[in-house]
């Protein structure tokens, strides 16, 4: 091999909070909450946005992260994203959420077929999708909740 091949180490940091920092997710009401303090309201009617929060095996919020910014009628999610993160954070489950700037909480088949896909590949690599939320100013709508998980 020739010298001027140089190969680039793959490095890969993530630091977890103290567990005493963390909030522990009991219930879709709890989640909601988590992702509109992190949101803030200013965001919910301006445009959609997809986040992910990350989770321990005992439902500790490792932290939650923007994974993409649409438009106001809707937003492209990659869900290779989503898993990077997962993996990189080494979190056990994750919930996703999403906001609709229409101020509608019902889910939409884009959000459902997304949802089943995410949950779909989580199984192969042990990452749970325990919900999927629909934020609004007004409410949430919790896919858990409905049934629909």
């Amino acid at each position: 091999m020739e010298d001027s091949y140089r190969i680039q180490e793959v490095e890969i940091h993530y630091v977890r909070p103290h567990v005493s920092d963390m909030v522990q997710i009991a219930d879709s009401e709890e989640a909601s909450k988590l992702f509109r303090l992190f949101a803030g309201p200013q965001k919910l009617d301006y445009k959609e946005f997809f986040w992910v929060m990350l989770l321990s095996r005992s439902q500790h919020a490792l932290g939650i992260a923007e994974v993409a910014m649409g438009s106001a009628q809707g937003v492209s999610v990659n869900i290779k994203e989503i898993f990077q993160l997962a993996l990189k954070t080494n979190a056990s489950s994750i919930i996703l959420c999403h906001n609709h700037p229409s101020g509608s909480l019902k889910p939409s088949e884009a959000d459902i077929e997304l949802t089943k896909s995410i949950s779909e590949f989580g199984k192969l690599i042990d990452v749970r999708l325990l919900d999927h939320l629909i934020i609004t100013k007004e409410g949430y709508c919790s896919f858990l909740d409905e049934g629909m998980i």
